[in-house]
């Protein structure tokens, strides 16, 4: 199972945008924050394994 991991760029309302930080890319994923744990903000990091999103 492969495991990435992201940086909370920006919340807009429903939604957040993470950048991949374990590999060089400028591209910002969209997801619901209802997929997301609830104390997230802006500058957490998340871990993204078994289809589920952690902080770290």
């Amino acid at each position: 199972m492969e495991t990435w991991y992201y940086d909370v760029v920006s919340i807009d309302g429903d939604y957040a945008n993470l950048k991949r930080c374990d590999i060089e890319s400028d591209d910002l994923k969209l997801v619901a924050r209802a997929l997301l744990p609830p104390e997230i903000m802006e500058g957490s990091r998340l871990k993204y394994e078994l289809m589920q999103y952690e902080i770290i």
